[in-house]
């Protein structure tokens, strides 16, 4: 057997198959670009959900890492260490907020707001013990917790993992009407995605996030983002709320903000959101590492340029372009998206999303499927418009076939 054919298979023998990858065994990887334990190289244009913004082995963010780690590395918050205050002032700068819950995961800042807004609801609006609810968008992937998939609509998400946990309740993606209707007065937040990026790179109708600020300052309920993969960058702003002058209660912050080198997530928000904890009521041994800290306060500094966001916006716009030349040419229904993220809908004569990845795969492009005959594409923010291109000509060819 090759190389790749025999890691695959062991892989397979020894791993839960909870994931169904590309056929392909990554040994190296630098800025767009990834190469295969045959020497084969790849362009990444899915960079790891967007965890990989900055690229594969950003010389700042390894620098970063290798510094920390002749220093130290964990304390656990039973301790201070020097890195924590600068990372929690510099990232609440950063988002023009003022508290910071550090964590490490993406699905840990998702269920640390959860834990948030149902304890300002209690603490702060006076919701009766029990009784708070929190409204979520359909279609929704905010992480695989037991609390989180209660609250998905994606059948392999949620199956067999019941009994569900109460105190949530899912109205239509983009639709104010049942946002407004879902609402009483028991309702503690509204959480979403400013753009949905597992449901296929779904944007929102116009209008719709300003509504929703609106209507949850008018009824004195948190808005909670999920800018966890669109947020630092990806879609041509620091967040993806700034496409619309929005700016929530509380923003949810992972994969980028890692630099892909260490998992690292936030929570964000004001004093009298956070100001809710006390001690012993959460926490994370990770949680605001030092090694953490000092990665992400270096994603901090590259963001403070603006120039990775403008990059974001001038390829995302010769992106779409390019993407929107191929509907109606009866191999893509449709393409939606914002900055360097796009979700291409495959006619599905030509194939399934899988067999469209697997064909590209061949092309020496690495891309990933979702829902049936969508593709996604999301390159590190630092891919070069040439090797786009590149990238776009394979694709052109696979769906030419």
């Amino acid at each position: 057997m090759s190389a790749t054919e025999t890691a695959i298979a062991s892989a397979e023998a020894h791993s839960a198959h909870n994931y169904h990858p590309l056929p392909v065994v990554v040994a190296s990887a630098e800025g767009a670009w990834m190469t295969d334990v045959e020497g084969r190289r790849y362009l990444d244009l899915l960079a790891g959900y967007s965890a990989l913004n900055f690229g594969h082995g950003n010389p700042r963010l390894i620098d970063a890492a290798k510094a920390q780690l002749e220093r130290v590395t964990l304390t656990s918050r039973a301790f201070h260490h020097d890195r924590f205050a600068d990372f929690c002032t510099q990232l609440a700068e950063l988002c023009s907020m003022e508290m910071v819950l550090p964590m490490n995961t993406g699905a840990e800042a998702v269920e640390t707001a959860v834990k948030t807004a149902r304890k300002w609801g209690y603490r702060v609006k006076g919701v009766p013990d029990g009784m708070a609810k929190i409204i979520v968008a359909s279609d929704n992937f905010h992480g695989r917790t037991t609390t989180i998939v209660s609250f998905s609509t994606d059948p392999e998400a949620r199956a067999d993992y019941g009994p569900y946990t109460p105190g949530f309740e899912i109205v239509p993606y983009g639709d104010l009407t049942a946002l407004r209707e879902a609402m009483t007065e028991n309702t503690v937040a509204v959480l979403l995605e400013p753009i949905q990026g597992e449901a296929g790179v779904l944007v929102p109708p116009a209008g719709y996030l300003p509504g929703v600020r609106e209507l949850t300052r008018e009824r004195n309920v948190l808005f909670v983002a999920d800018e966890i993969q669109s947020g630092l960058g990806r879609t041509g702003r620091t967040f993806a709320l700034e496409h619309e002058g929005v700016v929530p209660d509380m923003y949810l912050l992972g994969k980028a903000l890692g630099g892909g080198v260490v998992p690292v997530s936030a929570v964000v928000s004001s004093a009298e959101v956070l100001g809710v904890f006390r001690p012993g009521e959460h926490g994370s041994t990770f949680g605001g590492n030092p090694l953490a800290c000092a990665v992400a306060l270096e994603v901090i500094a590259m963001l403070r340029t603006g120039e990775f966001q403008e990059r974001a916006a001038e390829l995302g716009d010769h992106l779409h372009r390019e993407l929107g030349l191929l509907v109606g040419g009866g191999a893509v229904e449709t393409v939606r998206g914002r900055g360097l993220w796009a979700g291409v809908d495959i006619a599905p004569a030509l194939g399934t999303g899988r067999e469209i990845s697997e064909r590209l795969l061949a092309e020496r492009v690495l891309v990933k499927d979702t829902h049936g005959s969508t593709i996604r594409i999301a390159p590190p923010l630092v891919i070069s418009k040439e090797d786009l291109d590149w990238g776009l000509d394979r694709l052109r060819t696979v769906l030419s076939v």
